[in-house]
């Protein structure tokens, strides 16, 4: 349930507390989010605060207003509102060369900072990445390689640089995984990346982030996708 709110920047506690509700995936992307009437009252604000709300958030890109049929959930944060935005003037190369340098910058500190919770999530990833392979799932495969690499970046353990990742490179993993074909069990799950994030080897991981970016670079020239 939304929580009713205190009558002090109530404009900006209603876009908070919106705000709360999409990134905690009980407004999903795309969803409709509730009427007016139902927010009003939900909140214990006016109308007039409740738009100015809705407004700012339209603004940045959370929220999209259709006109007869409510309002929506475009994007899951304002970071990643505005980054998508960016990303849709950019070419897949340039979002890719973008990628190299944070995957280069996340695994060295992953190699400094993780945990031993990091390393058992790093290696539930893999054997998430092995059964779909093994399946020969694509779809469960894309989607497992995704959660492995975001588990890199929050290894981390630099809070920005796992928002930027996680809002960032979502769809350039997707829109590239997809297109590669079922190769070699051994480079499944990234073995060898782990492996040097293991042993806080930060030089062998960045060797290891450059060799499967050249792949990406491959599979972009490949399939053309950045016709």
């Amino acid at each position: 349930m939304l929580k009713k709110l205190s009558r002090t920047s109530l404009a900006d506690q209603v876009y908070k507390e919106m705000g709360d509700m999409i990134a905690s995936g009980k407004w999903p992307s795309g969803s409709r989010i509730p009427s007016e009437t139902e927010l009003m009252e939900q909140l214990g604000v006016s109308r007039n605060t409740l738009r100015e709300a809705v407004r700012a958030m339209v603004h940045v890109g959370m929220l999209e207003t259709k006109q007869g049929d409510g309002t929506f959930v475009k994007a899951t944060s304002a970071l990643n509102a505005i980054l998508q935005k960016r990303v849709q003037h950019s070419t897949l190369l340039e979002t890719i060369e973008v990628r190299h340098a944070l995957d280069r910058q996340a695994v060295a500190l992953a190699c400094a900072k993780r945990t031993d919770e990091d390393l058992a999530t790093l290696e539930h990833c893999r054997r998430l990445c092995m059964t779909a392979f093994r399946e020969q799932d694509l779809e469960r495969f894309v989607r497992a390689d995704w959660l492995l690499h975001q588990a890199v970046a929050a290894a981390s353990h630099n809070a920005l640089l796992t928002d930027i990742y996680a809002n960032l490179f979502e769809e350039i993993q997707m829109s590239i995984a997809s297109t590669t074909e079922f190769g070699d069990d051994a480079l499944v799950g990234h073995p060898a990346l782990l492996q040097a994030i293991r042993d806080r080897h930060a030089d062998r991981a960045v060797q290891e982030v450059d060799a499967y970016i050249a792949v990406n670079k491959s599979v972009l020239r490949k399939h053309d996708l950045d016709a």
